[in-house]
């Protein structure tokens, strides 16, 4: 398995839009997802992707967000529009070693569980 590399993140005014990627080659019959943490909040669940292609959102982004992970599988992508100042946060790119997420506790709770990217920052200003 390669590392897990974000790239895409920035700096955008309030509805704008961004595109995160991380590349994730090896990472097959994995849960994914991205995260993102606010200063001074606990890291969030925003958007993860089992391994049969189902996926769950945060009610946040719901119909703002949409993740996707190419037929090769080997990018993990975030597609973000409509972008919010609330959005702002380091965004982590992750795997976990289970094909559900653990039928989606992972995603609600993450912890330190599974591997993690360094993370890109997200910058929306109003």
């Amino acid at each position: 398995r390669v590392p897990l590399v974000e790239s895409g993140g920035g700096s955008v005014q309030a509805g704008g839009s961004l595109r995160l990627s991380c590349t994730v080659s090896g990472w097959r019959n994995y849960c994914m997802g991205w995260f993102r943490q606010a200063p001074g909040k606990e890291r969030e669940g925003v958007a993860v992707i089992n391994a049969d292609g189902s996926t769950r959102y945060a009610d946040s982004v719901k119909g703002r967000f949409t993740i996707s992970r190419d037929n090769a599988e080997t990018t993990l992508s975030l597609q973000m529009n409509n972008l919010m100042p609330e959005d702002t946060a380091m965004y982590y790119c992750a795997a976990l070693d289970h094909p559900t997420g653990y039928g989606g506790s992972w995603f609600l709770s993450p912890g330190h569980s599974g591997y993690w990217g360094q993370g890109t920052q997200v910058i929306v200003s109003s």
